[in-house]
């Protein structure tokens, strides 16, 4: 007699079931990973980046290039330990080393900030303020803290129309791939670094859409994080290190000297001091 297979048919509701409680038992993975991370990384550095702001390149010759930076910690340079090291002081110098003129840097960025808070950021300039070229590098926190990217590319736009209403050229360094942070268990570390580069992509358009040049980092600087973390990254194993500042500030300074050279030639009223 041949066997006759009878199909083994499971209902719908108990497929659901399954699927939600694979969803949960997921959430409560991710969540205690994220705690663990958190845990790992604390915050041995502060929450405070050092002042770099100051007159740069002072011994060169003509009116100070105005350079603005806003964005999160590695904006204002959390990690490094020395003003020099800092995002905004090395691309302070290599610009003025480059432009032949002294560079006045502005900082505005704030440890911790997310795409959201750049309105606030430009909010606490002085009204005449004029910069030539302003830097904006912002994304971790926002994949971290689960912005919405259509709500960061918003903010993003926004801030980037008014910094060009002031006069600025705009150069954007792309969220990096967080998939470097090795302190960040799997396989949250892998949705980690999906969701940066979604986000990176998106502010890749939303910037070229702007007006704005974007730098990607994520391929730009991302290998040299990935191949060697203990020297591209500060002791927290989150931010830069001197290094990493390093790093990625010869990968923005291209961009930074364009939108300085395109500002320059366009510029009509005279810069407020």
């Amino acid at each position: 007699m041949s066997r006759v297979r009878i199909p083994v048919v499971v209902p719908p509701v108990l497929v659901g079931v399954a699927l939600v409680a694979l969803l949960v038992g997921l959430r409560l993975v991710l969540r205690q990973q994220a705690a663990l991370a958190r845990r790992r990384i604390g915050k041995p550095l502060g929450e405070d980046a050092l002042d770099a702001d100051r007159l740069w390149r002072r011994g060169l010759d003509g009116e100070p290039l105005e350079l603005l930076v806003l964005g999160d910690s590695i904006a204002a340079g959390l990690g490094a330990e020395h003003r020099k090291e800092t995002l905004g002081g090395r691309l302070a110098k290599a610009t003025g080393r480059r432009m032949h003129r002294p560079v006045r840097l502005r900082t505005v960025a704030v440890v911790g900030s997310e795409s959201p808070d750049l309105p606030g950021q430009l909010d606490a300039l002085p009204t005449d303020y004029r910069p030539h070229v302003a830097v904006i590098v912002v994304g971790g926190n926002d994949v971290t803290h689960r912005v919405p990217v259509a709500l960061s590319a918003q903010h993003l736009h926004d801030t980037i129309h008014r910094l060009r209403e002031r006069g600025a050229e705009v150069v954007v360094g792309t969220c990096p791939d967080l998939g470097a942070l090795r302190a960040v268990p799997q396989p949250l570390r892998r949705l980690a670094s999906s969701l940066s580069r979604r986000l990176a992509e998106v502010q890749d358009e939303t910037a070229r859409r702007a007006g704005a040049e974007p730098v990607d980092l994520r391929r730009a600087v991302g290998p040299m994080f990935f191949d060697e973390p203990e020297a591209m990254f500060s002791l927290d194993r989150f931010h830069p290190s001197a290094l990493g500042y390093r790093r990625t500030a010869e990968a923005l300074l291209p961009a930074v000297c364009r939108a300085a050279e395109a500002s320059l030639s366009s510029r009509r009223l005279p810069v407020p001091r």
